[in-house]
This record gives C-alpha cells, sequence and structure tokens, in this order.
C-alpha cells in the first residue's frame, strides 16, 4: 500500500487528507495501516482523558499517583512517536525541538 498525505492537529485529534483551518500542525506520509494506529492511539488518549477528568473531581488522589494521567501521557508519547516516524521534515523538526521524545532541544 503506497503512503498518502495527511494533515494532523494533536488538539483536536483531528488526521485528515485536507488542509483547512489550522488541521495542519503537523504533515504526515503514511499507510492506512498506519492512520488506523495513529486514529488509536488518539481514541485512548481521549479515553484517558475522560478518566482523568473524572478522578480530578477526588481531591485525595494527587496527579503524580493516578494510573489515569499516566495512561494518557504514555498514549501521547507514542502519539507524537509515531508522527514524528511519519512526519515530514518540519513535524520532525518541532517535535524534536519539544523533547517529548526524551531528546532535548540545542
Amino acid at each position: 500500500m503506497g503512503k498518502k498525505k495527511y494533515y494532523i492537529n494533536m488538539g483536536s485529534g483531528e488526521i485528515s487528507k485536507i488542509k483547512y483551518d489550522n488541521n495542519d500542525n503537523f504533515v504526515i506520509h503514511a499507510t492506512d495501516d498506519e492512520i488506523v494506529l495513529l486514529r488509536e492511539k488518539f481514541n485512548e488518549m481521549n479515553a484517558a482523558g475522560v478518566t482523568t477528568f473524572f478522578r480530578a473531581h477526588v481531591p485525595v488522589t494527587p496527579y503524580h499517583n493516578d494510573q489515569s494521567n499516566d495512561d494518557y501521557d504514555d498514549e501521547m508519547t507514542e502519539a507524537y512517536r509515531m508522527i514524528y516516524e511519519l512526519g515530514d521534515e518540519s513535524a520532525k523538526e518541532h517535535i524534536k525541538h519539544m523533547g517529548i521524545l526524551g531528546d532535548r532541544p540545542l
């Protein structure tokens, strides 16, 4: 299967073949199977985010002892890793500069 160009918006979890408004935080080139995996990461981030929202209303559970926050962070890191691997040079440079994958900016 050939790779197609996609526009990614991390904030909304959007994956689109069409560029419009601000849906182009990152540009990637991916196969259909890779897009399915990225969509799963976004869905898992969303599910963990919902759990985190409800946990936030329980003040006795600190952030650093909450598995739902850890799950969200892990899924987000994996989504960024996929975008880095599939992304164009601009996406790679931006993610590298963010330091989210363990690399620190220069």
